[in-house]
């Protein structure tokens, strides 16, 4: 059996690890990741359980009593969004979706991407994506990618599917970004930009920012679009807790310690990596 070559997003110098949410009906979710989506059980603990691929955590989900409904206006997750191999696996799950009832809320040809939207059981956005292949990008003089919001074919993509039987994500999959809501579009960029080193590849939806590492179309989205000046996350909120942006060197995660260090951002250690906030509270854990 071949290996999976890893995606071109998680060969950069940083990408998206895990998310990780918290939810007021822990069977509910986890039984919608596992049978709509495809994510295997890795681990269960009192208060939750790890959820991921071919034994890769990707999604970790944890139940809190005092936990209160995050409002739509928080800010926190816009969505998750998991990354397909290819196309036919983009395909093929949509196959199955179509044929579980599963309930799409849009599809978008991003031009580098081609993406399909939905909600879990509680509200948590989630895309499923497939990348064209990086060689057909289209870069600007600078350095920022082609994007765009067009209609999907989803009748053609589903036509597309190998008639065999689904079983689950495929491996290789994995969180290619997150999206997040945040209060505001320039102090996400003086965060993620000047302080974690993200560069800008896509400026030019309103309201919202779009920022990877390595030329990579993005690794993290932040909109305004239903947030715009929210404050910190309250505590006992459910939705996106944290998520971890992992390094391939440790060379630039020192670097990008030493900026929170030197914007005197509040760190601290934990599993053999940093955890820190970012301006509105959500966690963010920085591994290599």
């Amino acid at each position: 059996m071949t290996e999976t070559a890893p995606s071109y997003a998680l060969t950069r110098p940083a990408y998206v690890g895990q998310s990780h949410l918290v939810v007021t009906d822990l069977p509910l979710v986890s039984r919608f990741y596992q049978d709509m989506l495809g994510l295997k059980v890795i681990e269960k603990t009192a208060s939750g359980e790890v959820l991921g691929v071919a034994g890769q955590p990707l999604l970790t989900l944890t139940t809190d009593r005092a936990a209160a409904r995050a409002p739509r206006t928080a800010a926190g997750l816009f969505h998750t969004a998991f990354l397909l191999p290819s196309r036919v696996e983009l395909a093929r799950w949509l196959r199955h979706a179509a044929h579980n009832n599963v309930a799409l809320e849009g599809a978008s040809d991003h031009i580098v991407s081609e993406a399909i939207y939905l909600s879990d059981p509680e509200g948590n956005g989630i895309e499923i994506y497939a990348d064209r292949p990086h060689e057909e990008w289209t870069f600007h003089d600078d350095g920022t990618v082609e994007m765009a919001t067009l209609r999907l074919d989803l009748q053609k993509l589903y036509e597309s599917a190998p008639q065999d039987r689904w079983d689950g994500m495929a491996d290789g999959s994995a969180i290619g970004h997150i999206h997040l809501q945040v209060g505001d579009v320039a102090e996400a960029n003086a965060f993620y930009r000047d302080v974690l080193g993200m560069k800008v590849m896509a400026a030019r939806y309103p309201g919202a920012t779009f920022l990877a590492t390595g030329g990579y179309h993005h690794h993290l989205g932040a909109n305004t679009w239903n947030s715009r000046g929210a404050g910190i996350r309250s505590e006992h909120m459910t939705g996106l807790s944290d998520y971890t942006l992992r390094f391939n060197d440790k060379a630039s995660l020192d670097k990008a310690v030493a900026a929170l260090e030197q914007h005197e951002i509040k760190t601290e250690k934990r599993d053999g990596g940093i955890s820190l906030r970012d301006p509105w509270g959500i966690g963010l854990n920085l591994v290599a």
